[in-house]
Parts: C-alpha cells; sequence; structure tokens
C-alpha cells in the first residue's frame, strides 16, 4: 500500500516497508518531555477517524480516560477501511466492510460502551470527494464544551489528513480544543523530525485500566493486526513493529497550528524573558551543565584558532570570553540589545579589544563579510523554518572554503520555541555542500560540527595520518 500526501511534501512510505523502531522513539527526550493535557472544561468528547481502528490506535486511550471520567463520548468513522488489502484472494472489498464494521463496534465497546458510534460508510480512499459529509457530521455532534480529537492533518495518507483538516476547521469555527493524533508518523518520521512540528505537543498518560482497555480493543481490529489468510495478498496490514508504538504508558497529540504558531521569537520576547526572569535566566554563570558543554564545545573546535568568527546569540557573553583567545576576530551578536551591550563590557574588562559585540536579529540582520568559524549556540530553535533555511543559506555564502560551523542546542521540548534541537540540527546535517566532522550526542544536547566537503579529520589535516 503506498501512501502519498498530496498536500505535503517528502511523505511517501509503504506500510510494509522498515520503519522506525520503537525504541528510537521512547530513547528520544522530546517525547516525553512535552506537557501533559488537561482536561479543564471538557464535557464532551467527539473522535474522529478515517478507517477503523484508527480511534484506538491514536486515542484509544482516551476515549477509555473520557469514558472513565463520566464524559460523553462520539466517535466518528469516515469509512469502512475496505480498501486496506486490495489484492486479497479471500475477502472482497464489501466482505471486508462488514468485518471492519463490527471489529470497530467492538473496540469502541472496550474503550467506552457508552460511546455513539457514527459509521458514515465514505469510500476507503476517497474522503476527499465526501469530505463535507464528514465536516458536517462533526459540526452536528460538536458543543461549546466539544474537546475534538482527529488524525494529524499531514500524517501521511490522505484520508488521515483531510479527516484531521475537516475537524480542525470545525474546532476553529467554534472556539474548540483540538488534539491531533499521529497514526503513520510514528513508521515513517523519526526523532527530531523537521516535518512534524513537535513543539505543539502534548500527552495524556494513561493508568492501567485505560491501557488494558486500549490494548482489548487493539485487539478486536483482527483484520489489520494478523494475516486475512496464509494466501499473498491477505498479509498482516499493522506489523508488529508498527502495533508497538500504541502500546505506550502515553498517547501523543499534537495541536493544531494557528495564526503565529511556529513564528520566530522577536526581541521582544527575550526583553520580556530578561526582565521576568534575571540576568541570567538560563544559568549561564553558575550551573556545572553549562560550564561542561562550553568547555566540550570549545574542545570540538578542529583548529587552535581561527581569523574571524561569528557568534550568533551571544547572551551576556559567558562563552564569547572563552571563545575569545582563540580568535584573531570575534563578532558577538544578540537579539536583545541590552544583553548584547553586557557582553560587550564583559568582552572589554577580560580585555579583548578584539571582540565586537552587536544587537542583531538573525538572519534578517546577518553580518556581512566571511567568517571561517560560525557558532550557532543554543538559538537556532528560536527561528521557524523559513528563517532558519535562510540562516543556513546566509552562513553558507559568508563561510570560507576552509570554514568551521559549530551547532550546540538542548534536546528536550521547551513549549513556545518554533523548534526542537534534534529538528534544527536535522536540518543543518542536510545543508548541500556541508560534511559533518565530527558529533557528540547526549539526551539533553547535540553538538555537532560541519565543514565544506570534503571533511578532513584533524589528526589528517595535522599530517599524523597518511
Amino acid at each position: 500500500m503506498a501512501v502519498l500526501n498530496p498536500e505535503q511534501t517528502a511523505v511517501e512510505f509503504t506500510h510494509d516497508a522498515p520503519g522506525t523502531d520503537e525504541k528510537d522513539w521512547l530513547r528520544w527526550p522530546g517525547l516525553r518531555d512535552v506537557p501533559e493535557f488537561g482536561w479543564d472544561g471538557v464535557e464532551h468528547v467527539v473522535v474522529v477517524a478515517a478507517h477503523p481502528d484508527d480511534e484506538t490506535l491514536g486515542a484509544g486511550g482516551l476515549i477509555a480516560t473520557a469514558a472513565a471520567q463520566g464524559l460523553a463520548v462520539d466517535v466518528v468513522i469516515a469509512t469502512d477501511g475496505e480498501g486496506s488489502h486490495p489484492d486479497s484472494p479471500t475477502t472482497t472489498m464489501t466482505e471486508l466492510a462488514d468485518v471492519r464494521a463490527q471489529e470497530v463496534r467492538r473496540a469502541v465497546a472496550e474503550l467506552a460502551p457508552d460511546a455513539e458510534l457514527h459509521l458514515l460508510h465514505l469510500p476507503d480512499g476517497g474522503v476527499a470527494g465526501d469530505v463535507e459529509i464528514l465536516r458536517s457530521r462533526i459540526e452536528r455532534l460538536v458543543t461549546s464544551s466539544s474537546l475534538l480529537v482527529a488524525p494529524w492533518t499531514a500524517d501521511g495518507h490522505p484520508d488521515h489528513d483531510l479527516a484531521g483538516a475537516a475537524a480542525v476547521e470545525v474546532a476553529a469555527e467554534n472556539s474548540l480544543a483540538c488534539l491531533l493524533y499521529p497514526i503513520w508518523v510514528w513508521h515513517w518520521a523519526s526523532p527530531g523530525d523537521s516535518r512534524v512540528p513537535w513543539q505543539t505537543g502534548t500527552r495524556l498518560v494513561l493508568d492501567p485500566a485505560a491501557r488494558e482497555a486500549k490494548q482489548r480493543a487493539m485487539e478486536r481490529h483482527v483484520s489489520q493486526t494478523r494475516p486475512l489468510s496464509d494466501a499473498p495478498g491477505d498479509e498482516v496490514l499493522l506489523s508488529e513493529q508498527v502495533q508497538e508504538h500504541f502500546t505506550r504508558v502515553h498517547e501523543f497529540f499534537l495541536r493544531p497550528q494557528g495564526p503565529g504558531a511556529g513564528v520566530s521569537l522577536g526581541a521582544e520576547f527575550f526583553e520580556e524573558f530578561y526582565a521576568d526572569n534575571g540576568d541570567d535566566p538560563w544559568g549561564f554563570e553558575d550551573r556545572w551543565y553549562e560550564q561542561r558543554k562550553r568547555a566540550l564545545t570549545l574542545a570540538a573546535l578542529p583548529r587552535e584558532s581561527f581569523t574571524r568568527a561569528l557568534e550568533v546569540g551571544c547572551s551576556a557573553g559567558a562563552f564569547t570570553v572563552e571563545l575569545a583567545p582563540r580568535c584573531d576576530q570575534l563578532l558577538a551578536v544578540d537579539i536583545a540589545a541590552d544583553v548584547a551591550r553586557r557582553a560587550g563590557e564583559r568582552a572589554a574588562a577580560a580585555g579583548f579589544g578584539h571582540v565586537q559585540t552587536r544587537a542583531a536579529r538573525v538572519p534578517q540582520e546577518f553580518p556581512d563579510g566571511e567568517f571561517d568559524l560560525v557558532v550557532l549556540s543554543e538559538v537556532a530553535y528560536y527561528c521557524d523554518r523559513t528563517d532558519l533555511a535562510d540562516l543556513v543559506r546566509r552562513i553558507a555564502d559568508a563561510l570560507t572554503s576552509d570554514g568551521v560551523v559549530v551547532a550546540c542546542h538542548w534536546r528536550h521540548l521547551v513549549e513556545g520555541y518554533p523548534l526542537t534541537g534534534d529538528e534544527v540540527h536535522r536540518v543543518l546535517r542536510a545543508t548541500s555542500g556541508w560534511e559533518l566532522l565530527s558529533t557528540h550526542e547526549e539526551e539533553d544536547f547535540l553538538l555537532d560540527v560541519f565543514v565544506p566537503a570534503p571533511a578532513v579529520s584533524v589528526a589528517r589535516a595535522g599530517g599524523l595520518v597518511g
């Protein structure tokens, strides 16, 4: 089953191709460090699914939790999922539609016995032609206290994407809370994938009863979790590897990105942040974590000295004064004018007259001239995807032929940041013409060193290796 999302680019996969292992997701801090979902004001839940089993995989625990809290639950299934086995020699599409309808009835009964189930019988793979039917049904069900839950709008299957988009529209028009559950994302994406807005994530921790109910419901979808027969064309649709993604102790949801979501953070954000949290809100001066990270960053520099360096996002200059002895000239910039001024005062007090500091918003105010070292430390995730792409382009244009780019970023999710550290480094690693010279990876941060291709190791550059 080849699946292509017509609204997105580079999201193409097959259900039976090797996907991302669940262990990789569980190791990623970005999946754990998201705010937990709160039920405040929710009295009614409407869960939308493109096919039978989506409701269980993506939101089965939420349905069970809502029911246990006494909330009203409606489950809307757009299609009967009759196209899951188009080459089956044993089961016609009509027969499979009946089977899957029975399965979803049993599954929802396991999750929420009193839930209302709405089967719309739209054609599998053809939601686009009848999306108004789906949208109309959702509109009729919601109330002012409803929570709408639907597939993520860029999950990769057209039916998923359109079902999610219909729910998002209804939620926006009625000022309702909305959660979007990924299904195939766990298969085709990888931790930090820049195509997924992880920063909008929230999670619902499932108690044992909800987890057990979800497991029982998953077992009801026999036509998807087991082969229809041993004949070719009747192979299992949801492999054990795929099913494992839905056995977690929590369910992960993305929130719709409304106006302004994911936009680069401006000077006013940082000015207010410093005003509210003091001159050193991140603990650059006192925390051993920060001191060690700066030492590792300096140790990762592949040369002893540099001619002209640029530090983007210098803050009050804690790293600036440590980097200065390695540079003939150093320009340090920060979007917040006051902290850029303090960085300059700090460098001057340390006797580093070759250090210049200024207020500048990058990439829009990227400095002129060439640099043989550019440092991006804990700054690029403040950019949205457009600004990050522009920043990378400007760095590439300004980098000398023997230049070095050093990037170091926190990996845990921070609410309100347009990107994650993993997303930033994924973009940097995909930059044409750059090669990764070295990398250091911990749970808390990534440290990458890039050079123009071809990369030459420090030992080779020093003549230690032939």
